[in-house]
């Protein structure tokens, strides 16, 4: 049986995924989470000096992306062919066209230029990037709430807690896109998810 750690910090951001795919297959994993002051003694031991970082039978894999798909494909939460792990990617591509957005204002220390920025992500990036999601969604979804298929994906999995993270700066984010709003109250509805949030650490993002 093989053997899986997941080092990330203590934090939903780009390693809640992999946690959420996890959970749905069911598969036990070893979650080690860094709280930020003790990531200086740990940043050597990763390839690339940076996390999320996976390790499969003591090898180690890194890139948020790279990660999750693997484990999508390995616990069939990828798509059930080639043209549906295509569309899946497209969904998350996209996502991470969103990511890119967001991380300058997530980032920026200067409060007065910080207010400035959310206010342009919220009010003229953040819609862009929603309304092409749910373009997708209509294109690939077959009429149902997952974004392809009609059935639960990797790309459902990553999407639900990027956008906890922004539902916590602005809770009506997703009021003008009812199917997005969907997508994540059907992702909560899998008995293991549900558990899962339940029983997870509380932190900020």
């Amino acid at each position: 049986m093989p053997s899986y750690k997941l080092y990330y910090f203590n934090g939903r951001g780009l390693g809640e995924v992999s946690r959420l795919i996890f959970t749905v297959a069911g598969e036990q994993f070893e979650d080690i989470r860094y709280e930020r002051e003790h990531w200086p003694e740990h940043k050597a031991e990763m390839p690339l000096g940076q996390m999320p970082v996976l390790e499969v039978d003591g090898v180690k894999l890194p890139q948020s992306a790279a990660i999750a798909r693997f484990l999508a494909k390995r616990f069939n939460l990828a798509g059930k062919d080639d043209l549906e792990q295509a569309q899946v990617d497209a969904v998350v591509d996209t996502m991470y066209d969103l990511l890119k957005a967001f991380l300058p204002v997530f980032r920026e220390q200067d409060e007065a230029k910080k207010e400035q920025m959310t206010k342009k992500f919220f009010g003229d990036d953040l819609p862009k990037h929603l309304q092409n999601l749910e373009t997708l969604a209509k294109l690939y979804g077959k009429g149902g709430p997952f974004f392809v298929g009609n059935h639960l994906t990797w790309a459902d999995l990553f999407f639900h807690p990027f956008l906890e993270t922004l539902l916590g700066v602005n809770e009506k984010v997703l009021d003008n896109n009812p199917w997005l709003k969907q997508n994540r109250a059907e992702v909560e509805k899998n008995p293991k998810i549900a558990e899962y949030l339940k029983n997870r650490p509380k932190t900020e993002f």
